[in-house]
């Protein structure tokens, strides 16, 4: 199975469905981020229109959005409100991980996702629970008792969960194997908490859920190591997306408060501000970098179609199409991180100190752009980008996050935070 091209008429037709929504959000944010209020209505929004199925084929009832044409679309809800792609960050990566086995033959047994996929239709999502607080490793553990499955265990980092109906939930069983367990949030035994204190990103409802005797059904169990195999490279693409689109919202914000604004100095360049040619040269420079953010992460897009496409083309077409999209997500982080952080900084250099009103929150893009930029360090991606570069070797996919020594397996924990 893969998901086909629309043509740039039916890409048009999806894309118009989706951006009034896009509008009504984008003209909460700023109160959203005064008040602290998490989007559970801009959400439910997209969720009642059928964006959160905007990956599922269209033959089940979805847009049938390839990753270059939904890139497309990510960035520009991001710069709506660059909190919103993430919050859904894991919803994107569960909805890949059921259309990649979807179809797929493995000892003998060919995945049905089906039922997952009249979920997604639906308008239900899922949040996720893999990073541990404290020491890291898998502490969470999948237990049989009294002919149940249970979860216990807590998880911190559970961005989109608040607003989910499922959690997928990374623990181990008592033999050390690691799961990927489904859970229902409405399950008995689960408590998800909106304790996320960050700086910036403060609407991703990336807190912390604890698991206490959680039932869990056994046909929603599986071997974390059958993973679809470009997820870190698609997690860290959702990040590159929430850059991209803080860069756009800052540039478009800056572009209208320019245009607006009629107080000017008297050692400007000219009678308004919309005119003086300095300003309108950083407005040109935060503009271009937004320019450049969007195509670097378009490419990225792109790569993870040809990643999912190599399901079927054999090992070997498969692997090397793994290797170029993690790497190709990693160099645009090398890039964007500082890029983005730069540019959203700049638009204050045209605004004066009244930019800096706590009303206006303008400082929101540059806050958020920061905290995106702390996530899997990218100060690690340019050295794993050299070494392929003189070495041939291959940048590693999953990587654990906490104590050393504490879990030696690569269980991708940092991917999910």
């Amino acid at each position: 199975m893969s998901t086909s091209t629309l043509n740039a008429t039916t890409f048009e037709a999806v894309a118009q469905k989706y951006r009034p929504i896009f509008e009504r959000i984008a003209e909460g944010a700023v109160d959203r981020e005064l008040n602290g209020t998490l989007p559970h209505e801009q959400i439910q929004w997209l969720k009642d229109a059928g964006f959160t199925a905007a990956r599922v084929p269209q033959e089940f009832g979805g847009d049938g959005l390839n990753w270059e044409e939904f890139t497309e679309l990510l960035i520009e809800l991001a710069a709506a409100d660059s909190n919103i792609p993430q919050a859904l960050r894991s919803h994107w990566a569960f909805v890949e991980e059921n259309l990649y086995h979807h179809g797929l033959t493995r000892n003998g047994k060919t995945g049905d996702r089906t039922e997952w996929f009249k979920r997604f239709v639906a308008g239900e999502i899922a949040g996720n629970a893999w990073t541990e607080p404290g020491q890291g490793g898998v502490g969470t553990v999948l237990d049989e008792r009294d002919g149940q499955l249970v979860l216990n265990g807590t998880k911190f980092y559970t961005t989109g969960t608040i607003f989910a109906e499922w959690i997928d939930v990374l623990a181990k069983r008592p033999d050390g194997s690691d799961v990927s367990a489904y859970v229902s949030t409405k399950t008995q035994g689960i408590e998800t908490l909106d304790d996320w204190d960050g700086f910036g990103q403060k609407g991703t409802g990336s807190g912390t859920t604890i698991f206490t005797n959680a039932p869990v059904d056994a046909e929603n169990v599986f071997d974390f190591e059958v993973r679809f195999p470009y997820q870190t490279a698609l997690y860290q693409h959702i990040l590159l997306i929430a850059l991209s689109g803080a860069a756009q919202g800052a540039a478009n914000e800056v572009a209208k408060q320019v245009r607006e604004r009629k107080r000017v100095f008297g050692h400007g360049n000219a009678d308004t501000v919309s005119q003086d040619p300095q300003i309108l040269q950083v407005v040109g420079e935060v503009s271009a970098k937004a320019y450049v953010a969007a195509a670097a992460t378009l490419r990225v897009g792109r790569a993870l179609d040809r990643a999912f496409n190599s399901r079927l083309e054999g090992d070997a077409v498969e692997k090397a199409a793994n290797v170029s999209v993690e790497l190709e997500s990693g160099l645009a982080q090398v890039v964007l991180s500082p890029l983005v952080t730069e540019a959203t900084g700049q638009i204050f250099n045209t605004l004066g100190a009244s930019s800096t009103s706590t009303a206006k929150s303008l400082d929101r893009f540059w806050r958020n752009a920061r905290t995106v930029a702390t996530h899997n360090p990218f100060i690690y991606k340019a050295r794993i980008a050299g070494d392929w570069a003189v070495n041939g070797m291959e940048p590693p996919t999953v990587w654990t996050i906490g104590e050393a020594g504490i879990d030696d397996k690569r269980h991708g924990q940092a991917a999910a935070s």
